[in-house]
């Protein structure tokens, strides 16, 4: 059985959009006319999903959704219900059409003959290669409901720590942006009103005076071609990122900046080893766990490195001295993983690695915002502090400028 979407019109003429469950094609045209509906496109779902243009092709599932659905998922099946009864049912629960066309997809593949995990790489923007490698991991050991349920705390921690470096950055990119719109209102709307008291003295004003006056006529004239420039180069550089060499370039350059490529650093290892961790405790094997997570790795520089390390895994070497070579993973990192080589706890040592590691960058992430948002002050009063000097300093000079 598998699941169709229909397009369909209603005895009053009304159009109605939904999902169906049939054999084939016709026998949903079939149902549709027994309910009173006159159908008007019949589709499969998996075929949508693998057609270029579809709409499924480009829709993604979110994390808090998917990590619903896999908890959902872990707890019906560790209740000994089969598979495609408990994806029925989550499909049921469900409130998302997207969530909904997917998981009666998935349950259509695997009524079919085919594995869970096997069913869900159809859908590779939803159910990326580390989930699918869990769940098959969990279908090889028999362990599908414990694999399902680390997979759901995987996402619900990697969005926690998203969300928590998001909010962090909400107020200094708010003080960024007000701090620059209230300098450019100065210059553009305040200042020069100001300055037109001094328009009538003979006299020549202050150096400063007048570096504040070429600012405000610039802003004034030219105010609104800055912002459209703005515009235009952060759209263009969002283009620009979709070339690799581009990608490459940034990613090297975040490399190179103090404090930057610190947390740079620490994101990208941290999200790898929790990754790796993951997939080892679910009985992936190690160097194909090692593949799978530099998928997530952002930084294209320290995927390269480790993309290399795993070849050396490959070729006979050791996992600790092979990311060693990296010079991206830290000590503690490197000894925790070589201890778990050793005592055959990888998948613990790993997790314990990725949790310091996680734990310092919100620390440094933290301290860096503390540092930032009265810098920004600072340099936000220096900027107002100037802009006052300019204009006090005429007036006194005022006995001068009158004589």
């Amino acid at each position: 059985m598998a699941a169709f979407e229909y397009v369909a019109f209603d005895a009053k003429g009304s159009r109605k959009k939904g999902l169906i469950e049939a054999d084939t094609v016709k026998q949903a045209r079939q149902q549709l006319r027994g309910l009173g509906f006159s159908p008007v496109e019949v589709e499969p779902v998996s075929s949508q999903q693998q057609s270029r243009g579809s709409k499924m092709h480009k829709d993604k599932i979110s994390v808090p959704i998917l990590s619903l659905i896999t908890r959902q998922l872990s707890t019906l099946i560790s209740a000994g219900q089969p598979v495609e009864s408990a994806i029925y049912a989550v499909s049921q629960q469900t409130n998302k059409p997207q969530a909904k066309k997917v998981l009666l997809s998935v349950r259509a593949r695997v009524l079919e003959g085919y594995a869970l995990s096997d069913a869900m790489r159809e859908f590779p923007r939803i159910f990326d290669a580390m989930y699918c490698a869990s769940v098959h991991a969990g279908e090889q050991s028999g362990l599908l409901d414990i694999v399902m349920e680390r997979l759901a705390d995987f996402m619900e921690s990697r969005q926690n720590l998203q969300q928590k470096t998001k909010l962090a950055l909400i107020y200094p990119i708010l003080l960024t942006v007000v701090s620059i719109l209230l300098v450019s209102g100065l210059l553009t709307f305040v200042v020069p009103q100001i300055i037109q008291v001094f328009e009538g003295f003979d006299q020549e004003l202050p150096i400063l005076t007048q570096y504040l006056i070429i600012l405000s006529d610039f802003f004034k004239e030219h105010g609104i071609q800055v912002i459209l420039s703005i515009i235009i180069l952060s759209f263009s550089y969002t283009q620009l990122l979709k070339l690799s060499w581009v990608r490459v370039l940034r990613d090297r350059l975040l490399l190179k900046l103090p404090l930057i490529s610190y947390l740079v650093k620490l994101s990208n290892t941290s999200r790898f080893t929790r990754t790796m961790s993951l997939l080892v405790s679910s009985g992936v094997p190690a160097l194909d766990a090692m593949h799978i997570a530099t998928e997530v790795v952002t930084n294209s520089i320290i995927q390269k490195t480790v993309i290399k390390a795993a070849d050396n895994v490959r070729e006979g070497g050791s996992i600790s001295e092979s990311l060693t070579r990296t010079g991206y993973f830290s000590p503690l990192v490197l000894q925790l993983i070589s201890n778990g080589e050793s005592s055959g706890k990888l998948g613990e040592m790993l997790e314990r690695s990725a949790k310091a590691e996680e734990s310092e960058f919100e620390g440094m992430t933290a301290l860096f915002l503390g540092v930032f948002e009265p810098a920004m002050i600072l340099v936000m009063g220096g900027v107002v502090l100037v802009i006052v000097l300019a204009i006090l300093l005429p007036i006194f000079d005022m006995n001068d400028l009158i004589q």
